[in-house]
C-alpha cells in the first residue's frame, strides 16, 4: 500500500480557532487520514501550532505572559479542543521547537549558499512612543485596496491582499496606538523569488492540472502577477533567530525569520519532533528526503493559505537544491461563513470550536461540517439548517435506524442476533444498492470530494431505512416469525458496515455501534462493496446491546437558545 504523508495548514497560536478554520483545513485531513488508514495504507498526519511573529507576542503581552508561557499554555489549550473534535494526529507539535529552528536555519543557510538570500538595506515604519522598528502586523491601517480600517501590515483580512506596512492608509502602532511614526533605515534578510519564478512555473504546470480549480487558479494567479523578492526577517523577540555564523550583524541585532518562512517548514519540523520521540523505530527523513517516488503528499488549507503552500514555499524548497519533498495535491477550501458573513478570530464572530463542543458532541459538529465543506464555493452556517441537518440526517435517518432495530429485535427475539430464513429477493436487491452507493463512496472519498462523499453515505444510511419500510418487520412478525429475524439480522448487518465505513466522518459514534455487537475478533477495517452485496458479518447467536440514544433531535427551544446566544446574523 502508498505511504500517505498528509498536514494540515498550521492553526496560529492566538486563540481558539472557530468552525471556518476547523472545516478548512484540520477536519478535512482528519477525515481523510482515517479513510486511508482503514484501507490500509501507510498514513502520516502532521500538523502543529504555528507560534511565531506578531500576533503571539501582542496576545502574550495582553495576557501578561512571556511569550513562551503564553504560547505553551496556547498550544495546550488547542491540542485540549482538537481532541475533544477526534482529530487523529500521529503527532501535533510547535513552530518553536528546537527542530524547527535547526531546519529553518539549515533552509537559510542552503538558500543563502545558492544565490537566493541577499541582505538589503530598507525603509522600515519605527515607533518613537514604543522605542522600537515595527513589524508587519505590528503596524495597523486602512486597506487601500478595499477600505478595511482594521488591516495588518501585511495582509489585509477583509479582501486577503498582501500588504507592506507602508501601504496602509492612516497607520497606527499596534502596539501603543501611536500615529506618530516615522520611517528609518535598517536591514533584512530577502528571499529573492523572482529568480526562481521560472522554476515555480514549471513546477506548478506539472501539478495543476491535478488540484482544484480554487488551488490552480489562485498559484496561477500570483505566478501571472510575477514572484516578488520578499523580506524574510523581521525585528521581533520571538522566533527562529538569524544565524550568527552567516549573518553576525542581524544576529546581534535581534532579527527571527519571517513566521511566513518558518511556519511551513514546522511540517517537517513537525515530523522530526515526532520521530525524535522514538527515533529507533521512527525515520522522518523517509517521509521528506529524497521521497517523491515513495511518499504521496496531501495538503490541505483555507484559499488564503493557498499562495504560501502553492508558491512561496515551494519556491524556498526549489532554491535550497535538496531533494526535499514537495505537495503533490494541494486541497483547498473556500470559506465557511456564518449567516454569510466572515467567521473572525480577531473579531470573535461566529462559532468558536470550544463553545461547539460545549453545546454538543464532536460527531454532530464532524458530519455538518464536512457534510457542507466550503469545496466549490463559500458555504454559510446558519442554525436552521445545522438544527436540519442534524435532525434529518443523523438522528432520523442513522440514529433512528439503529435504534429501532436493536430495540424492536430485543424485545422480539432477546439479545442476540437472530437466525430466521434465508435471504431472498429483497435482501439481493439491497446488497446490490449497498454495493453500488458504497462504490461511489470510495470514488468520492480517493477524490477528495467532500461534499459527494457525505452526500453517498447518506445515502448508505438512507437505503437502510427505505429496506425496513419494505419488509416492516412489525408486520412480518405477526404471520412470518422467520421472516422478521431475517429482515432484523439483514438490518444489523448494515448497522455493522455503518459502522466500519462511518468512522471518518463520525468516530465516537461509529464507536458506538460497533460496541453493540459482541462479534469475536471484530479486527474489520473497512467493508468492500463486494462484500457489502452479501451482509452476512453477523451471524445468528452474536449477543448484542442496544446503545444510548447515538444523536438527539434538536428542538425548537434549542435553535432559539443557540440563536439568543450567537446571533441569527454576523454582527
Amino acid at each position: 500500500m502508498a505511504r500517505h504523508l498528509i498536514t494540515s495548514a498550521l492553526p496560529y497560536i492566538n486563540g481558539i480557532k472557530h468552525l471556518g478554520n476547523m472545516v478548512g483545513s484540520m477536519l478535512p485531513a482528519d477525515v481523510y487520514s482515517r479513510y486511508l488508514r482503514q484501507r490500509g495504507h501507510d498514513v502520516l498526519y502532521i500538523c502543529a501550532t504555528d507560534e511565531h511573529g506578531t500576533p503571539a507576542e501582542l496576545a502574550a503581552k495582553e495576557r501578561g505572559l512571556p511569550v513562551d508561557e503564553f504560547c505553551a499554555q496556547a498550544h495546550d489549550a488547542q491540542k485540549a479542543v482538537y481532541d475533544g473534535f477526534a482529530l487523529a494526529f500521529d503527532y501535533f507539535g510547535r513552530s518553536s521547537s528546537a527542530e524547527n529552528r535547526d531546519i529553518t536555519q539549515h533552509f537559510a543557510r542552503k538558500l543563502n549558499e545558492n544565490g537566493f538570500i541577499e541582505e538589503r538595506a530598507i525603509r522600515q515604519v519605527y515607533s518613537p512612543a514604543d522605542g522600537r522598528f515595527l513589524p508587519d502586523r505590528y503596524v495597523e491601517g486602512t486597506c487601500p485596496h478595499c477600505g478595511y480600517d482594521k488591516a495588518r501590515g501585511d495582509q489585509c483580512e477583509n479582501c486577503t491582499r498582501v500588504l507592506d506596512p507602508t501601504d496602509l492608509i492612516n497607520p497606527r502602532s499596534a502596539i501603543s496606538g501611536s500615529t506618530e511614526l516615522e520611517v528609518r533605515e535598517t536591514k533584512h534578510l530577502f528571499l529573492l523569488q523572482s529568480k526562481l519564478q521560472h522554476e515555480v512555473e514549471e513546477w506548478v504546470a506539472r501539478h495543476e492540472q491535478d488540484w482544484p480549480q480554487l488551488a490552480s487558479s489562485i498559484a496561477r494567479k500570483w505566478l501571472t502577477e510575477g514572484l516578488h523578492d520578499r523580506a524574510i526577517t523581521r525585528d521581533l523577540d520571538w522566533g527562529v533567530p538569524v544565524p550568527a555564523d552567516t549573518w553576525p550583524e542581524l544576529a546581534a541585532e535581534g532579527k527571527v525569520f519571517y513566521v511566513w518562512f518558518d511556519a511551513p517548514i514546522e511540517y517537517i519540523g513537525a515530523t522530526k519532533e515526532w520521530a525524535d520521540q522514538n527515533p529507533a523505530d521512527r525515520d522522518w527523513k523517509s517521509w521528506w528526503y529524497e521521497a517523491d517516488d515513495t511518499v504521496r503528499y496531501t495538503q490541505f488549507m483555507a484559499k488564503d493559505n493557498v499562495p504560501f503552500h502553492t508558491v512561496m514555499f515551494p519556491a524556498t524548497e526549489l532554491g535550497v537544491r535538496e531533494p526535499w519533498k514537495k505537495v503533490d495535491y494541494v486541497k483547498a477550501f473556500n470559506w465557511l461563513t456564518y449567516y454569510g458573513g466572515k467567521f473572525s478570530t480577531s473579531q470573535k464572530r461566529g462559532v468558536f470550536t470550544d463553545q461547539a463542543l460545549d453545546i454538543l458532541p464532536a460527531d454532530y459538529w464532524r458530519y455538518f461540517l464536512i457534510a457542507n465543506a466550503p469545496e466549490s464555493d463559500d458555504s454559510s452556517f446558519t442554525w436552521e439548517h445545522f438544527t436540519a441537518t442534524v435532525n434529518k440526517d443523523l438522528a432520523d435517518t442513522l440514529g433512528n435506524f439503529v435504534n429501532r432495530v436493536l430495540s424492536f429485535s430485543r424485545k422480539r427475539f432477546g439479545d442476540e442476533v437472530p437466525a430466521g430464513g434465508e435471504p431472498g429477493e429483497a435482501e439481493t436487491r439491497l446488497g446490490e444498492e449497498i454495493a453500488g452507493l458504497l462504490a461511489e463512496y470510495e470514488t468520492q472519498m480517493e477524490a477528495l470530494q467532500f461534499r459527494k462523499a457525505a452526500a453517498a453515505l447518506r445515502a448508505l444510511w438512507s437505503a437502510g431505512n427505505s429496506y425496513l419500510e419494505e419488509k416492516a418487520p412489525w408486520l412480518e412478525i405477526k404471520t412470518d416469525k422467520d421472516a422478521a429475524a431475517l429482515t432484523l439480522r439483514t438490518a444489523m448487518n448494515l448497522i455493522h458496515l455503518y459502522a466500519v465505513v462511518s468512522e471518518p466522518f463520525i468516530p465516537s459514534s461509529a464507536a458506538a455501534m460497533r460496541a453493540a455487537f459482541a462479534l469475536p475478533d471484530d479486527t474489520a477495517t473497512w467493508t468492500t462493496p463486494e462484500e457489502a452485496r452479501t451482509l452476512t458479518t453477523l451471524q445468528p447467536g452474536i449477543p448484542f446491546t442496544v446503545p444510548p440514544v447515538l444523536f438527539a433531535k434538536l428542538t425548537d427551544e434549542d435553535l432559539e437558545t443557540y440563536k439568543t446566544r450567537f446571533g441569527g446574523q454576523p454582527a
